[in-house]
Protein backbone atom coordinates (compact mmCIF):
# COMPACT_ATOMS: atom_id res chain seq x y z
CA UNK A 1 0.00 0.00 0.00
CA UNK A 2 1.55 3.60 -1.12
CA UNK A 3 2.52 5.57 1.85
CA UNK A 4 -0.47 7.74 3.57
CA UNK A 5 -0.79 11.64 4.07
CA UNK A 6 0.77 13.08 6.58
CA UNK A 7 -1.62 12.81 9.34
CA UNK A 8 0.02 15.21 12.24
CA UNK A 9 0.44 18.01 9.88
CA UNK A 10 0.10 20.88 10.84
CA UNK A 11 -0.21 20.60 14.47
CA UNK A 12 0.70 23.72 16.24
CA UNK A 13 -0.20 22.67 20.25
CA UNK A 14 -3.98 23.79 19.84
CA UNK A 15 -6.26 21.91 21.86
CA UNK A 16 -9.66 20.15 21.50
CA UNK A 17 -12.58 21.96 21.74
CA UNK A 18 -15.53 19.64 23.03
CA UNK A 19 -15.71 15.96 24.01
CA UNK A 20 -19.03 14.85 26.13
CA UNK A 21 -22.10 16.60 24.65
CA UNK A 22 -25.79 17.51 26.85
CA UNK A 23 -28.61 18.80 25.08
CA UNK A 24 -32.24 19.40 26.91
CA UNK A 25 -35.15 20.75 24.57
CA UNK A 26 -32.47 21.64 21.32
CA UNK A 27 -34.35 20.74 18.20
CA UNK A 28 -35.24 17.00 18.32
CA UNK A 29 -33.84 16.00 21.16
CA UNK A 30 -35.65 16.59 24.40
CA UNK A 31 -32.82 15.05 26.72
CA UNK A 32 -29.48 13.99 25.92
CA UNK A 33 -26.18 13.17 28.53
CA UNK A 34 -22.78 12.87 27.93
CA UNK A 35 -22.74 12.06 24.48
CA UNK A 36 -19.31 11.08 23.36
CA UNK A 37 -16.84 12.46 20.53
CA UNK A 38 -13.74 11.09 19.82
CA UNK A 39 -11.00 11.89 17.00
CA UNK A 40 -13.11 10.00 14.49
CA UNK A 41 -17.26 10.01 14.90
CA UNK A 42 -19.52 9.19 12.75
CA UNK A 43 -23.12 10.42 12.56
CA UNK A 44 -25.47 7.29 10.98
CA UNK A 45 -29.11 7.41 11.12
CA UNK A 46 -32.31 7.89 8.96
CA UNK A 47 -33.29 11.12 7.51
CA UNK A 48 -34.54 13.72 9.60
CA UNK A 49 -33.24 12.38 13.10
CA UNK A 50 -31.11 15.06 14.04
CA UNK A 51 -27.97 14.64 12.81
CA UNK A 52 -27.40 17.92 10.80
CA UNK A 53 -28.74 19.71 14.01
CA UNK A 54 -25.86 18.15 16.20
CA UNK A 55 -23.18 19.66 13.81
CA UNK A 56 -24.50 22.70 13.92
CA UNK A 57 -24.84 22.79 17.55
CA UNK A 58 -20.77 21.60 17.61
CA UNK A 59 -19.97 24.60 15.36
CA UNK A 60 -22.34 27.11 18.09
CA UNK A 61 -20.59 25.75 20.81
CA UNK A 62 -17.20 26.92 19.03
CA UNK A 63 -18.59 30.25 18.33
CA UNK A 64 -20.03 30.83 21.90
CA UNK A 65 -16.68 29.62 23.27
CA UNK A 66 -14.44 31.35 21.39
CA UNK A 67 -16.13 34.78 20.15
CA UNK A 68 -18.17 34.67 23.80
CA UNK A 69 -21.35 36.26 21.33
CA UNK A 70 -24.36 34.62 20.83
CA UNK A 71 -24.28 31.89 17.56
CA UNK A 72 -25.89 32.18 14.44
CA UNK A 73 -27.90 29.36 13.83
CA UNK A 74 -28.67 30.54 9.94
CA UNK A 75 -24.92 30.62 9.17
CA UNK A 76 -24.47 28.15 5.89
CA UNK A 77 -24.34 25.30 5.67
CA UNK A 78 -26.71 24.90 8.11
CA UNK A 79 -30.26 26.58 8.88
CA UNK A 80 -31.74 25.79 11.86
CA UNK A 81 -34.42 29.00 12.09
CA UNK A 82 -35.72 31.33 14.26
CA UNK A 83 -36.11 30.61 18.32
CA UNK A 84 -39.26 28.55 17.53
CA UNK A 85 -37.68 25.96 15.37
CA UNK A 86 -34.81 25.45 16.82
CA UNK A 87 -37.01 24.71 21.12
CA UNK A 88 -38.08 21.38 21.16
CA UNK A 89 -41.66 21.19 20.42
CA UNK A 90 -43.26 18.15 23.11
CA UNK A 91 -46.59 18.01 21.46
CA UNK A 92 -49.79 18.97 21.80
CA UNK A 93 -51.10 22.01 23.65
CA UNK A 94 -48.64 24.09 25.64
CA UNK A 95 -45.65 21.80 23.66
CA UNK A 96 -43.60 24.83 23.19
CA UNK A 97 -40.43 25.20 25.64
CA UNK A 98 -39.61 28.51 27.30
CA UNK A 99 -35.43 27.91 26.59
CA UNK A 100 -33.18 24.94 25.44
CA UNK A 101 -29.85 23.96 26.35
CA UNK A 102 -26.68 22.93 25.11
CA UNK A 103 -23.80 21.87 26.55
CA UNK A 104 -20.05 19.65 26.87
CA UNK A 105 -17.17 18.91 28.16
CA UNK A 106 -14.05 21.07 27.40
CA UNK A 107 -10.68 18.85 27.33
CA UNK A 108 -6.74 19.22 26.59
CA UNK A 109 -4.73 17.51 24.14
CA UNK A 110 -4.49 14.50 26.18
CA UNK A 111 -8.15 14.46 27.11
CA UNK A 112 -7.95 15.25 30.48
CA UNK A 113 -11.14 16.98 31.83
CA UNK A 114 -10.30 20.87 32.06
CA UNK A 115 -13.89 22.94 32.05
CA UNK A 116 -17.67 21.91 31.76
CA UNK A 117 -19.53 24.47 30.06
CA UNK A 118 -23.31 24.67 29.55
CA UNK A 119 -25.39 27.72 27.66
CA UNK A 120 -29.13 28.65 28.18
CA UNK A 121 -31.10 30.10 25.45
CA UNK A 122 -34.19 32.27 25.13
CA UNK A 123 -36.01 33.90 22.89
CA UNK A 124 -35.73 37.48 22.20
CA UNK A 125 -37.29 38.64 19.04
CA UNK A 126 -37.44 35.61 17.26
CA UNK A 127 -34.12 34.90 17.45
CA UNK A 128 -32.16 32.34 20.31
CA UNK A 129 -30.18 34.47 22.87
CA UNK A 130 -27.66 33.47 25.48
CA UNK A 131 -29.35 33.70 28.50
CA UNK A 132 -27.55 31.63 31.09
CA UNK A 133 -23.52 30.60 30.65
CA UNK A 134 -21.68 28.46 33.42
CA UNK A 135 -18.41 27.15 33.73
CA UNK A 136 -17.37 24.65 35.84
CA UNK A 137 -14.12 22.29 37.32
CA UNK A 138 -14.13 18.43 36.88
CA UNK A 139 -16.11 17.95 40.34
CA UNK A 140 -18.36 20.41 40.14
CA UNK A 141 -17.26 22.27 43.47
CA UNK A 142 -16.37 25.56 41.30
CA UNK A 143 -18.06 27.07 39.36
CA UNK A 144 -18.61 30.85 37.53
CA UNK A 145 -22.26 31.54 35.60
CA UNK A 146 -22.92 35.03 33.31
CA UNK A 147 -26.43 35.78 33.24
CA UNK A 148 -27.52 37.94 30.55
CA UNK A 149 -30.13 40.63 30.53
CA UNK A 150 -31.44 42.78 27.48
CA UNK A 151 -29.42 45.01 26.11
CA UNK A 152 -26.54 43.94 26.56
CA UNK A 153 -26.25 43.48 30.17
CA UNK A 154 -24.96 40.80 32.32
CA UNK A 155 -24.19 39.68 35.71
CA UNK A 156 -21.58 37.59 37.14
CA UNK A 157 -21.50 34.95 39.98
CA UNK A 158 -19.63 32.25 41.27
CA UNK A 159 -19.53 29.70 43.96
CA UNK A 160 -17.85 26.75 45.54
CA UNK A 161 -18.56 24.50 48.74
CA UNK A 162 -18.61 27.56 51.06
CA UNK A 163 -21.07 29.97 49.63
CA UNK A 164 -22.12 31.79 46.17
CA UNK A 165 -20.65 35.51 45.14
CA UNK A 166 -22.08 37.80 43.04
CA UNK A 167 -19.84 40.45 41.42
CA UNK A 168 -21.03 44.01 40.83
CA UNK A 169 -20.16 47.41 39.65
CA UNK A 170 -19.50 49.94 42.66
CA UNK A 171 -20.79 52.77 40.67
CA UNK A 172 -23.66 53.16 37.79
CA UNK A 173 -21.50 51.95 35.31
CA UNK A 174 -23.30 48.71 33.41
CA UNK A 175 -21.53 45.51 32.62
CA UNK A 176 -22.30 45.46 28.58
CA UNK A 177 -21.21 44.00 25.54
CA UNK A 178 -21.69 44.20 21.61
CA UNK A 179 -20.94 42.90 18.51
CA UNK A 180 -17.41 44.61 18.44
CA UNK A 181 -17.00 44.35 22.24
CA UNK A 182 -17.57 40.94 23.28
CA UNK A 183 -17.89 39.68 26.83
CA UNK A 184 -14.66 39.27 28.29
CA UNK A 185 -13.12 36.75 29.05
CA UNK A 186 -13.61 35.40 33.17
CA UNK A 187 -10.26 35.63 34.17
CA UNK A 188 -9.33 39.02 32.62
CA UNK A 189 -12.53 40.42 35.16
CA UNK A 190 -10.79 38.24 38.34
CA UNK A 191 -7.47 39.29 37.33
CA UNK A 192 -8.84 42.68 37.36
CA UNK A 193 -10.51 42.66 40.49
CA UNK A 194 -7.73 41.13 42.36
CA UNK A 195 -5.31 43.45 41.00
CA UNK A 196 -7.69 46.71 41.47
CA UNK A 197 -8.57 45.85 44.76
CA UNK A 198 -4.85 45.59 46.20
CA UNK A 199 -4.48 49.21 44.64
CA UNK A 200 -7.74 50.68 46.53
CA UNK A 201 -8.98 51.89 42.87
CA UNK A 202 -11.77 48.88 42.31
CA UNK A 203 -15.23 50.07 40.63
CA UNK A 204 -16.14 46.26 41.15
CA UNK A 205 -17.67 44.83 44.57
CA UNK A 206 -18.25 41.37 45.49
CA UNK A 207 -21.34 40.45 47.50
CA UNK A 208 -22.00 37.47 48.96
CA UNK A 209 -24.95 35.91 48.44
CA UNK A 210 -25.09 32.03 50.59
CA UNK A 211 -22.61 31.04 52.85
CA UNK A 212 -19.45 32.50 53.79
CA UNK A 213 -18.99 36.10 53.41
CA UNK A 214 -15.84 36.41 52.40
CA UNK A 215 -13.90 34.44 49.59
CA UNK A 216 -10.88 32.42 51.28
CA UNK A 217 -7.76 31.62 49.40
CA UNK A 218 -8.61 27.98 48.53
CA UNK A 219 -12.10 28.94 47.14
CA UNK A 220 -10.78 31.92 45.19
CA UNK A 221 -7.51 29.61 43.71
CA UNK A 222 -10.42 27.19 42.24
CA UNK A 223 -12.41 30.07 41.13
CA UNK A 224 -9.16 31.19 39.07
CA UNK A 225 -8.34 28.07 38.00
CA UNK A 226 -11.77 28.21 35.92
CA UNK A 227 -10.74 31.64 34.50
CA UNK A 228 -7.08 30.40 33.54
CA UNK A 229 -8.28 27.47 31.66
CA UNK A 230 -11.31 29.48 29.82
CA UNK A 231 -8.53 31.78 28.83
CA UNK A 232 -6.00 29.07 28.13
CA UNK A 233 -8.17 26.58 26.33
CA UNK A 234 -11.02 28.46 24.70
CA UNK A 235 -9.29 31.36 22.79
CA UNK A 236 -6.67 29.82 20.67
CA UNK A 237 -8.50 27.74 17.89
CA UNK A 238 -8.79 27.89 14.69
CA UNK A 239 -12.75 28.08 12.89
CA UNK A 240 -14.22 24.64 12.10
CA UNK A 241 -14.60 23.92 8.84
CA UNK A 242 -18.46 22.70 8.10
CA UNK A 243 -18.84 21.15 4.78
CA UNK A 244 -22.27 21.15 2.56
CA UNK A 245 -23.83 17.64 1.62
CA UNK A 246 -23.49 18.77 -2.16
CA UNK A 247 -20.56 20.38 -3.09
CA UNK A 248 -19.49 22.90 -6.14
CA UNK A 249 -20.22 22.22 -9.62
CA UNK A 250 -16.26 21.92 -11.53
CA UNK A 251 -16.23 24.69 -14.59
CA UNK A 252 -14.05 24.32 -17.29
CA UNK A 253 -12.38 27.13 -16.81
CA UNK A 254 -11.29 29.07 -13.55
CA UNK A 255 -10.49 33.07 -12.90
CA UNK A 256 -7.80 33.74 -10.28
CA UNK A 257 -9.53 35.38 -7.38
CA UNK A 258 -9.25 35.48 -3.78
CA UNK A 259 -10.36 32.65 -2.02
CA UNK A 260 -12.16 32.05 1.48
CA UNK A 261 -13.26 28.52 3.24
CA UNK A 262 -17.10 28.16 2.15
CA UNK A 263 -19.07 25.11 2.65
CA UNK A 264 -19.51 24.52 -1.04
CA UNK A 265 -16.00 24.51 -1.52
CA UNK A 266 -15.92 26.93 -4.03
CA UNK A 267 -12.25 28.02 -3.19
CA UNK A 268 -10.75 25.14 -3.77
CA UNK A 269 -9.71 25.40 -7.31
CA UNK A 270 -7.98 28.86 -6.25
CA UNK A 271 -6.65 27.34 -3.42
CA UNK A 272 -5.24 24.45 -5.37
CA UNK A 273 -3.86 26.94 -8.30
CA UNK A 274 -2.58 29.34 -5.71
CA UNK A 275 -0.40 26.59 -4.15
CA UNK A 276 1.06 25.33 -7.90
CA UNK A 277 2.00 29.24 -8.46
CA UNK A 278 3.40 30.68 -5.00
CA UNK A 279 5.12 27.51 -3.04
CA UNK A 280 6.28 24.73 -5.38
CA UNK A 281 7.24 22.55 -2.48
CA UNK A 282 3.95 22.51 -0.38
CA UNK A 283 2.00 22.33 -3.98
CA UNK A 284 4.41 18.56 -4.91
CA UNK A 285 3.63 17.59 -1.17
CA UNK A 286 -0.07 18.29 -1.60
CA UNK A 287 0.05 17.03 -5.07
CA UNK A 288 1.39 13.38 -4.33
CA UNK A 289 -0.83 13.51 -0.80
CA UNK A 290 -4.03 13.92 -3.27
CA UNK A 291 -2.88 11.62 -6.06
CA UNK A 292 -2.38 8.81 -3.25
CA UNK A 293 -6.00 9.08 -2.36
CA UNK A 294 -7.07 8.94 -6.13
CA UNK A 295 -5.36 5.88 -6.76
CA UNK A 296 -6.90 4.52 -3.75
CA UNK A 297 -10.18 5.35 -4.02
CA UNK A 298 -10.47 4.43 -8.16
CA UNK A 299 -11.06 8.06 -9.03
CA UNK A 300 -7.77 9.38 -11.01
CA UNK A 301 -4.07 8.46 -10.88
CA UNK A 302 -2.87 12.82 -11.45
CA UNK A 303 -3.91 15.72 -10.59
CA UNK A 304 -2.26 19.10 -12.09
CA UNK A 305 -2.92 22.87 -13.22
CA UNK A 306 -3.45 23.74 -16.54
CA UNK A 307 -1.49 27.85 -16.88
CA UNK A 308 -3.88 29.13 -20.07
CA UNK A 309 -1.28 32.29 -20.26
CA UNK A 310 1.75 33.05 -18.85
CA UNK A 311 0.60 35.54 -16.13
CA UNK A 312 -0.92 34.24 -12.77
CA UNK A 313 -3.82 36.21 -12.80
CA UNK A 314 -5.17 34.79 -16.33
CA UNK A 315 -7.35 32.07 -16.29
CA UNK A 316 -6.32 28.22 -15.59
CA UNK A 317 -8.01 24.54 -16.09
CA UNK A 318 -8.16 21.91 -13.29
CA UNK A 319 -6.89 18.53 -15.05
CA UNK A 320 -6.71 14.98 -13.91
CA UNK A 321 -5.42 11.84 -15.63
CA UNK A 322 -6.38 7.78 -15.23
CA UNK A 323 -4.05 5.54 -16.04
CA UNK A 324 -5.22 2.38 -17.74
CA UNK A 325 -3.00 -0.48 -16.99
CA UNK A 326 0.59 0.64 -18.04
CA UNK A 327 -0.60 3.48 -19.93
CA UNK A 328 -1.37 6.84 -18.85
CA UNK A 329 -4.10 7.85 -20.04
CA UNK A 330 -4.94 11.53 -21.56
CA UNK A 331 -5.17 14.71 -19.19
CA UNK A 332 -8.83 15.75 -19.07
CA UNK A 333 -10.66 18.63 -17.65
CA UNK A 334 -12.05 18.26 -13.80
CA UNK A 335 -15.68 18.89 -15.64
CA UNK A 336 -15.13 15.73 -18.28
CA UNK A 337 -14.55 13.23 -15.46
CA UNK A 338 -16.91 11.93 -12.81
CA UNK A 339 -18.91 13.30 -11.03
CA UNK A 340 -17.70 12.46 -8.05
CA UNK A 341 -14.31 13.61 -8.52
CA UNK A 342 -15.28 17.05 -8.28
CA UNK A 343 -17.26 15.83 -5.05
CA UNK A 344 -14.61 14.47 -3.04
CA UNK A 345 -11.68 16.62 -4.09
CA UNK A 346 -13.28 19.92 -1.90
CA UNK A 347 -12.75 17.27 0.93
CA UNK A 348 -10.11 15.34 0.28
CA UNK A 349 -8.18 18.97 -0.08
CA UNK A 350 -9.35 20.42 3.11
CA UNK A 351 -8.02 17.18 5.02
CA UNK A 352 -4.84 17.16 3.20
CA UNK A 353 -3.87 20.98 3.58
CA UNK A 354 -0.98 22.12 5.60
CA UNK A 355 -3.56 24.22 7.84
CA UNK A 356 -6.24 21.87 8.94
CA UNK A 357 -8.13 23.11 11.17
CA UNK A 358 -8.82 21.14 14.54
CA UNK A 359 -12.66 20.40 13.88
CA UNK A 360 -13.64 19.37 10.65
CA UNK A 361 -17.70 18.89 10.24
CA UNK A 362 -18.26 16.85 7.33
CA UNK A 363 -21.98 16.24 5.90
CA UNK A 364 -22.05 12.49 3.64
CA UNK A 365 -18.91 13.03 2.10
CA UNK A 366 -19.55 9.98 0.22
CA UNK A 367 -22.17 11.65 -2.48
CA UNK A 368 -21.81 10.79 -5.98
CA UNK A 369 -18.57 8.01 -4.77
CA UNK A 370 -18.57 4.40 -6.06
CA UNK A 371 -18.08 1.69 -2.97
CA UNK A 372 -14.58 1.67 -3.05
CA UNK A 373 -14.06 4.95 -3.11
CA UNK A 374 -16.49 5.45 -0.09
CA UNK A 375 -14.69 2.88 1.32
CA UNK A 376 -11.11 4.53 0.82
CA UNK A 377 -12.59 7.55 2.32
CA UNK A 378 -12.86 5.37 5.53
CA UNK A 379 -9.31 4.87 5.63
CA UNK A 380 -8.21 8.45 4.64
CA UNK A 381 -10.26 9.73 7.66
CA UNK A 382 -8.60 7.13 9.70
CA UNK A 383 -4.91 8.76 9.08
CA UNK A 384 -6.16 12.05 9.71
CA UNK A 385 -8.39 11.79 12.47
CA UNK A 386 -6.59 12.43 15.63
CA UNK A 387 -6.89 14.28 19.08
CA UNK A 388 -6.17 17.67 17.81
CA UNK A 389 -7.87 16.90 14.21
CA UNK A 390 -10.95 15.92 14.95
CA UNK A 391 -13.13 14.90 12.49
CA UNK A 392 -17.07 14.29 12.90
CA UNK A 393 -18.75 12.64 9.81
CA UNK A 394 -22.58 12.29 8.77
CA UNK A 395 -22.91 9.37 6.66
CA UNK A 396 -25.07 6.87 5.12
CA UNK A 397 -22.41 4.74 3.65
CA UNK A 398 -21.99 1.16 5.41
CA UNK A 399 -18.99 1.00 2.87
CA UNK A 400 -17.40 3.72 5.07
CA UNK A 401 -18.12 2.29 8.15
CA UNK A 402 -17.14 -1.23 7.33
CA UNK A 403 -13.95 0.17 6.10
CA UNK A 404 -13.35 2.30 9.41
CA UNK A 405 -14.29 -0.95 11.89
CA UNK A 406 -11.63 -2.85 9.87
CA UNK A 407 -8.72 -0.12 9.75
CA UNK A 408 -9.12 -0.09 13.26
CA UNK A 409 -8.78 -4.13 13.43
CA UNK A 410 -5.72 -3.78 11.52
CA UNK A 411 -3.93 -0.63 12.84
CA UNK A 412 -3.94 1.57 9.82
CA UNK A 413 -3.48 5.13 10.97
CA UNK A 414 -2.88 4.53 14.53
CA UNK A 415 -6.25 4.53 15.36
CA UNK A 416 -7.41 3.15 18.43
CA UNK A 417 -10.81 1.56 19.42
CA UNK A 418 -11.14 4.23 21.86
CA UNK A 419 -10.72 6.87 19.08
CA UNK A 420 -13.75 6.12 17.03
CA UNK A 421 -16.91 6.69 18.40
CA UNK A 422 -20.52 5.58 16.33
CA UNK A 423 -23.75 7.88 17.23
CA UNK A 424 -26.87 6.69 16.31
CA UNK A 425 -30.08 8.27 15.97
CA UNK A 426 -32.48 6.54 16.34
CA UNK A 427 -36.01 8.51 16.22
CA UNK A 428 -38.85 7.47 19.20
CA UNK A 429 -42.04 9.50 18.82
CA UNK A 430 -41.28 13.50 19.18
CA UNK A 431 -38.00 12.94 20.21
CA UNK A 432 -34.40 11.73 18.82
CA UNK A 433 -32.39 9.07 21.21
CA UNK A 434 -28.52 8.94 20.50
CA UNK A 435 -26.80 5.58 21.01
CA UNK A 436 -23.08 5.70 21.62
CA UNK A 437 -21.73 2.90 19.86
CA UNK A 438 -17.76 1.43 20.35
CA UNK A 439 -15.72 -0.52 18.40
CA UNK A 440 -13.45 -2.96 19.75
CA UNK A 441 -9.86 -4.10 18.85
CA UNK A 442 -11.20 -7.00 16.35
CA UNK A 443 -13.48 -4.04 14.76
CA UNK A 444 -17.20 -5.21 15.96
CA UNK A 445 -19.18 -3.00 17.34
CA UNK A 446 -20.50 -2.23 20.93
CA UNK A 447 -23.21 -1.47 22.88
CA UNK A 448 -25.34 -1.58 19.41
CA UNK A 449 -28.64 -1.43 20.05
CA UNK A 450 -31.38 -3.81 17.75
CA UNK A 451 -32.24 -0.94 15.59
CA UNK A 452 -28.63 -0.26 15.00
CA UNK A 453 -28.14 -3.45 13.75
CA UNK A 454 -31.43 -3.83 11.37
CA UNK A 455 -30.90 -0.04 10.06
CA UNK A 456 -27.38 -1.52 8.47
CA UNK A 457 -28.06 -5.70 8.30
CA UNK A 458 -31.17 -5.91 6.95
CA UNK A 459 -30.99 -5.77 3.47
CA UNK A 460 -27.57 -8.07 3.69
CA UNK A 461 -28.96 -10.64 6.16
CA UNK A 462 -31.94 -10.97 3.24
CA UNK A 463 -29.58 -11.40 0.51
CA UNK A 464 -27.54 -13.84 2.19
CA UNK A 465 -29.94 -15.91 4.00
CA UNK A 466 -33.00 -14.65 1.24
CA UNK A 467 -34.73 -13.43 4.78
CA UNK A 468 -37.98 -11.63 3.98
CA UNK A 469 -38.48 -7.75 5.04
CA UNK A 470 -40.57 -7.27 8.18
CA UNK A 471 -42.29 -3.87 7.82
CA UNK A 472 -41.29 -1.56 10.50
Amino acid sequence: MPAGPRAARGDKGRVVLVDKISLKNFRCFREVNDVPLAPLTLLVGENSTGKTSFMAMLRALWNMAYRRQDPDFKEEPYDLGSFDEIAHHRGGRGGEVDTFEIGCEIVDKTGQHVLRLVISFEERGTAPHIMKKCLSNKDNTAWIKYTFGKEKKWKLHFGTTKGIWEMKPKSDLVFFSTDEIPIPSTWDILNHWREAEKAGQNFLKLIPIRGSRNVGPPDWDLIEAIGKAELRLLHRSARPYASAPVRSKPHRTYDPSRFMRDPEGNYIPMYLASTHYRDRAQWERLKGDLEVFGRESGLFDEISIKRLGKQESEPFQIQVRKFRNRAKGPLRNLIDVGYGVSQALPIITELLSDDIPPMILLQQPEVHLHPSAQAALGSLFCRIAKPEHRLVIETHSDHLLDRVRMDVRDGVGNLKPKDVSILFFEKQDLDTQIHPIRVDEKGNVLDAPPSYRRFFMEETNRSIFGKKRVAR
